[in-house]
């Protein structure tokens, strides 16, 4: 009873705000078309980095939903070090993740998330710039698609919907709910006394937490919980801050994309860039700030006491869990394809979510004689129906911004 407790106030804490949050993506991504991103953030030069570290920090994509948007930059004419820069900052935050930061961490570790999104980007990508030459530099290849003006409001705010509260919540809902119950289990069973030594340590704190978040993927929403428990079990606030930033932004599968397609130069400033990021915000919060702006007022409510939950954070959650049941049935759905001599099977490699699975269906499809394709996000396959030319679907695939094994 204690570990759902804890699990229901956390849950209503952050309810209301992930909602918000779900409701302004899906209005961005409704209204400012991909293309529009990409081409306004085409360019080289400093200015071209800031204005990407600053478009990035609000849009709700993940380490690898990032992808296939900077990857259309790269190639509308985005610099590596603008491409690169949209990397580091867009993963870290997002409105959703910035709400849902504010909710349960309070406003300074809100303010904080995207100050040290848009300072880490713009080192990074000045750093990647400086070794990038103008022989590197990419001319546009990237089909401009034309908006169409005589789209509906009705339509559009339908796509808004869809997006936000059907889209989004499937790319992020199983790792919000994987968030929230390793933090009620860190609440309920960790002992008060588990982290101490590391405690007591903060730089060295900081290291153990990197090793662990860098490689593994979570995303800016579903980090929030789990930073939260470690803060209530005696980790300092700047070791939370590091899992904020760094457990987001990096992972082995963006890693070795970036690699390919930018360079293993710009893939290992990207990296440094978001490691140290995090560790100078860390070590900035636990010695040069107050203390009282990282104070977590609720803890002994959040511990599993004294639990007063008002009826429209209930409603917020209960909506919440809808959304996240319909995420899940519709991910288990199965779609069968009848196998002939004109279907193949492929192997997607670097694939974390609905936006990556969405991005790569929409890149087959267009390779020409493929009639259908189905994408299992599962277990990485790509079954394609059609008599189609196999390297042509292969260059898709990595044109989306993901490995492919045929």
């Amino acid at each position: 009873m204690e570990l759902l407790s804890s699990l229901l106030f956390m849950l209503n804490e952050m309810s209301p705000y992930i909602l918000l949050g779900f409701f302004i993506a899906g209005v961005m991504h409704a209204f400012i078309p991909q293309q529009t991103f990409a081409r306004h953030l085409a360019g080289t030069g400093w200015k071209s980095v800031v204005k990407s570290a600053i478009i990035g920090i609000p849009l709700p994509l993940c380490s690898c939903g990032v992808l296939p948007t900077a990857i259309a930059m790269r190639r509308n004419g985005a610099s590596k070090a603008a491409s690169t820069s949209f990397l580091i900052s867009t993963p870290q935050t997002g409105v959703d993740s910035i709400a849902a930061t504010w909710s349960l961490l309070g406003p300074a570790f809100a303010l904080l998330r995207p100050l040290a999104a848009l300072i880490t980007a713009v080192l990074g990508g000045i750093a990647v710039g400086k070794s990038e030459t103008r022989t590197e530099e990419k001319s546009c290849r990237m089909e401009d698609t034309a908006s169409n003006e005589t789209e509906t409001i009705t339509r559009k705010c339908l796509d808004a919907l869809r997006y936000g509260f059907i889209d989004l919540v499937g790319s992020i809902g199983g790792w919000l709910v994987t968030g929230l119950v390793i933090a009620a289990l860190i609440t309920v069973y960790v002992p008060a006394d588990f982290f101490s030594v590391l405690g007591s340590k903060p730089f060295l704190s900081m290291i153990t937490v990197l090793v662990i978040a860098v490689p593994m993927y979570v995303c800016a929403t579903g980090s929030i919980p789990i930073a939260l428990s470690l803060v209530l079990k005696g980790l300092s606030p700047g070791t939370a801050f590091v899992l904020l930033m760094a457990g987001p932004a990096a992972n082995f599968a963006s890693f070795t994309l970036i690699s390919r397609e930018m360079g293993r130069k710009a893939a290992i400033v990207y990296l440094i860039s978001i490691i140290t990021g995090a560790i100078a915000f860390g070590l900035t919060i636990d010695y040069l700030l107050p203390a009282e702006w990282f104070r977590i007022g609720n803890s002994y409510t959040i511990a599993g006491h004294c639990h007063v939950v008002g009826l429209f954070p209930s409603v917020c959650s209960a909506i919440l869990v809808i959304l996240l049941a319909v995420a899940f049935f519709k991910r288990r759905k199965h779609h069968h394809i009848d196998i002939s001599a004109m279907t193949k099977v492929y192997t997607i490699k670097g694939m974390n979510c609905s936006h990556c699975q969405a991005a790569v269906v929409k890149s087959i499809s267009a390779v020409n004689g493929v009639k259908q394709v189905d994408v299992k996000l599962s277990t990485g396959e790509a079954t394609v129906e059609g008599e189609h030319n196999s390297e042509d679907v292969i260059t898709a695939v990595r044109n989306a911004g993901f490995d492919v094994i045929s």
